[in-house]
This record gives structure tokens, C-alpha cells and sequence, in this order.
């Protein structure tokens, strides 16, 4: 069963009251995912909307070359695959569970009625995409102009500030994130990924292990994603 109100922080939702909640997560299916469930592969017919209700899901898109870029991590609240899935168009990317996770699933029939009968809903859509485009933006003007050190750290900052959490030993990315990831997400190799970790680990920086990263100096990571200085 799920609570209505676990939909209250939802991009798409979260205007609406209770009772409205209840009507969309009724309207939905509630499925669980267990870690590395792909959920819709690149290039899938758009047929569903989704959202996330607890852990974390990236999207993966492989490029003609073979290889591989991390769009984005999805957290709890955030939709995904519903602008393909709007537009009839097939999903731009993968989507694949980090952790075990918790997701609500909606027909492209179910959302349109929904949209239709609480416009709210296409408001919170035209938002959210929007946010998503000009962070997208953001990313691609990174690709081209700036320093690979200044990618990595400014890969860091966003994942920082959207699944940060706070630990005695610095603000810890709350979910298993490789280096292999961060190259993905940075358009960077995994051996300058490795090596420029390394050094930020050896100042304090940062501390990273296995499938886990710290940030312990914020304002000095601030600082490398600003300016690119020299790792």
C-alpha cells in the first residue's frame, strides 16, 4: 500500500491535496526494483510514466561509439521516462535501479486522463522538463569548454546537493556511486577520475573508497568547480 502523501514532494504533484494524490497513486501501479532491475532500455517504446518513491535510479545513455554517459540520478520524487512517454516518442536512455527501490507506474492513457482532470499535473510536467533541459545544457556547455577537473568537480557539487547526506565525516553521497560512474557523468576516463580523486582524497578534499564518496572540504570542492584549479 502506498500513502498518498509519500507523493507530496513529487515534481509533478506536489500541489495537489490528499484526496487528488490518492486518485493518481490509485490510478498507478506500485512496483518494487531490486538493485541493477532495468526498468525501460534506450530505444523502448514510451509507453510509461514514472516515479520514484524511495532509492535511487540513473539514466544511462550509450553513445554510437559504444560508450556511455550518465544523464542523471533519479531520487525519490523526481519523474522520468514521462517526456518520451508524453511525446510517443522511445526512451532517450536507460533506466536502471542503484539500490533496492520503490517506483509508481502510470499508462500514457492514465497520465493524459489525469493531466486532463488536475492541469496542475502538465504544469508541474512543463516545470520539471524544463529544469531538466537547462540543467542538460549546463552539462553540455561543461563538455566542451571546461577542464576535466572542473567536470569532475562540478559532477560532485550536483550530486551533493541532490543526495547529499549529512555524516560525521563530511556530506556522503547517500547512494553506491563508482568512479567508473563519475567518468560517465564528468565525459572523463576512469583513470583521470581515479588519479584526480587520489589527489583531492590526499588534501582532504574528498575521501573515496569503493562505491563511496565524502565530501569533506565543501568550499574547497565550490572552489575546483569555479575555477578549475589544478587538482
Amino acid at each position: 500500500m502506498i500513502d498518498p502523501r509519500s507523493l507530496s514532494s513529487s515534481e509533478m504533484f506536489g500541489a495537489l491535496e490528499e484526496p487528488a494524490l490518492a486518485a493518481i497513486v490509485a490510478a498507478g501501479s506500485a512496483r518494487c526494483l531490486a538493485a541493477g532491475t532495468t526498468i525501460f532500455a534506450q530505444g523502448d517504446p514510451g509507453l510509461t510514466c514514472h516515479s520514484l518513491l524511495e532509492g535511487r535510479v540513473k539514466i544511462v545513455q550509450t553513445r554510437p561509439d559504444g560508450g556511455q554517459s550518465i544523464l542523471r540520478f533519479i531520487g525519490p520524487g523526481e519523474m522520468y521516462g514521462t517526456v518520451a512517454a508524453m511525446m510517443n516518442k522511445p526512451f532517450p536512455a536507460d533506466a536502471v535501479a542503484v539500490v533496492d527501490s520503490v517506483e509508481i507506474v502510470w499508462s500514457v492513457a492514465a497520465m493524459r486522463r489525469l493531466m486532463r482532470e488536475w492541469p496542475e499535473i502538465g504544469i508541474g510536467s512543463t516545470a520539471f522538463a524544463g529544469d531538466r533541459l537547462f540543467e542538460l545544457q549546463q552539462r553540455m556547455g561543461d563538455l566542451t569548454g571546461e577542464r576535466v577537473e572542473r567536470r569532475i568537480a562540478r559532477a560532485l557539487r550536483r550530486l551533493c546537493q541532490q543526495a547529499g547526506r549529512h555524516t560525521a565525516e563530511g556530506i556522503e553521497i547517500d547512494f553506491p556511486l563508482t568512479r567508473q560512474d563519475l567518468a560517465e557523468m564528468a565525459g572523463a576516463t576512469l583513470h583521470t577520475v581515479s588519479r584526480t580523486l587520489a589527489a583531492w582524497d590526499h588534501r582532504g578534499v574528498t575521501f573515496s573508497a569503493r562505491r563511496r564518496v565524502i565530501i569533506r572540504d565543501v568550499e574547497a570542492l565550490a572552489a575546483l568547480a569555479a575555477d578549475g584549479a589544478d587538482a
